[in-house]
C-alpha cells in the first residue's frame, strides 16, 4: 500500500464557511427518479420498426388490406356478369385483354363463368380474412379471461382440467366438419364451428403461464390484502403476458385462413366464393393447359396472406417482449 500524505485545508487559503456549507435535504426532490421515462408501447414499435423488413411487410400488408377490403367495393364484382358469353370464359389474360381490353381486373385472365380472376379472387379474401379476424377476436378474448382465472384458481382449475381432457381429444377438424355438415354452411355456421371450442386451447396455454407467474411475491400480496381472483388476474397477471398474447394472435389468425380454405377444398366450406371455395372449384383448372393461372391465383394470394400475417404477428410479438426493449 502506498503512504497519501495528508492535505491541510489551510494551504487554500479559504474560511470554514467557504469549504463547507449545509446541505438542506428535500425529501420531493430525494425520491425523483433520474432514469430515463419509459414508455412500453413506444418501446415496442421502437423495436419493431427498427428492422427494415417489419417495414417492407407491413406495406405488403397494408396492400393486402386495401386489396381485400376496399378494391371490391370500387370494382363492383359481379361474378355472373359474363354468363351467357361463352368466348369469355377461361381465357388467358393475353386473351382477355384482347377480348376485353387492357384493365387491371382481367390481368389474370377470366373463370368458368367469364368472370375476373383478380376481382374474385380479392372478394373472396375479403370473406376469408374478415373470417379469421372475427373467430380470433372470439377465441382470444374468451380464452385469455377463462385461461387467466383458470390457472390463478385452484377450484376452477378442477373443473377446466376435466372439461379440456375431454374436448381436447376430439380432433378439431373433426368437429369442425361435423358442425358444418349438420348445420348449412354459411359465413356465421363457420365461424360458429370454429370458435365452439377453438378458445378452449387457447385458455389452457394462457393458465399454463398464468401457474408460472400467480405465486409471485406481490400477487401473495394481493391476496392476503383480500383482492379478488379476476381483479388480480386482470390487474397482476395479464399485463405481464402482453407479449405472450400477440404471439397467439399471430399463430389464430392465419390458422383459420388455413381451415376455411382446407375445408372449402373438401367441399366442406363457406357456400360464398371465399379463397378456399375459388381454390375448390378451379381444381380441375390446375392440369388443364392454359387455365393453370385460376387455381395457382387464389392458392398464392392465400400463401401470401397467410405468411405475412403469421411473420409481421410474430415480429409484433417479440417487439413485445420487454427484454428486448433494452
Amino acid at each position: 500500500m502506498e503512504n497519501k500524505e495528508l492535505v491541510s485545508l489551510e494551504e487554500f487559503g479559504l474560511s470554514d464557511e467557504e469549504l463547507f456549507s449545509t446541505y438542506n435535504h428535500d425529501t420531493l426532490d430525494s425520491e425523483k427518479i433520474t432514469a430515463p421515462r419509459y414508455s412500453y408501447w413506444h418501446s415496442v414499435f421502437r423495436v419493431f420498426f427498427k428492422k427494415k423488413m417489419n417495414i417492407i411487410l407491413l406495406t405488403v400488408l397494408a396492400i393486402l388490406i386495401a386489396f381485400t377490403f376496399i378494391y371490391p367495393v370500387i370494382a363492383g364484382y359481379d361474378r355472373y356478369a359474363n354468363l351467357m358469353d361463352p368466348n369469355s370464359k377461361h381465357l388467358t389474360p393475353a386473351k382477355a385483354f384482347k377480348y376485353f381490353g387492357a384493365s387491371i381486373h382481367w390481368i389474370l385472365g377470366s373463370g368458368a363463368s367469364g368472370q375476373s380472376t383478380f376481382d374474385a379472387i380479392w372478394y373472396g379474401s375479403r370473406i376469408s380474412i374478415s373470417l379469421a379476424l372475427i373467430c380470433a377476436a372470439i377465441n382470444m378474448t374468451i380464452g385469455v379471461l377463462i385461461g387467466a382465472v383458470w390457472g390463478f384458481s385452484k377450484k376452477v382449475d378442477i373443473i377446466m382440467t376435466e372439461v379440456y381432457n375431454i374436448i381436447a381429444n376430439v380432433p378439431y377438424i373433426l368437429l369442425i366438419s361435423v358442425l358444418v355438415l349438420i348445420m348449412s354452411a354459411s359465413f356465421w355456421t363457420m365461424v360458429f364451428a370454429l370458435t365452439i371450442t377453438g378458445w378452449l386451447g387457447i385458455a389452457y396455454f394462457i393458465r399454463t403461464q398464468v401457474i408460472i407467474i400467480r405465486d409471485r411475491e406481490y400477487n401473495l400480496a394481493s391476496r392476503c390484502l383480500g383482492t379478488s381472483i379476476p381483479r388480480i388476474a386482470m390487474k397482476n397477471i395479464l399485463p405481464f403476458m402482453t407479449s405472450v398474447i400477440v404471439t397467439l394472435v399471430a399463430a389464430e389468425i392465419p390458422s383459420y385462413i388455413s381451415y376455411e380454405v382446407f375445408l372449402s377444398y373438401i367441399g366442406m366450406g363457406l357456400s360464398s366464393q371465399s379463397l378456399g371455395k375459388l381454390i375448390y372449384e378451379a381444381e380441375s383448372a390446375m392440369l388443364t393447359p392454359g387455365w393453370e393461372i385460376e387455381f395457382w391465383s387464389p392458392v398464392a394470394v392465400a400463401s401470401i396472406i397467410t405468411v405475412v400475417l403469421y411473420v409481421v404477428g410474430q415480429n409484433l410479438g417479440d417487439a413485445s417482449d420487454p427484454r428486448t426493449h433494452m
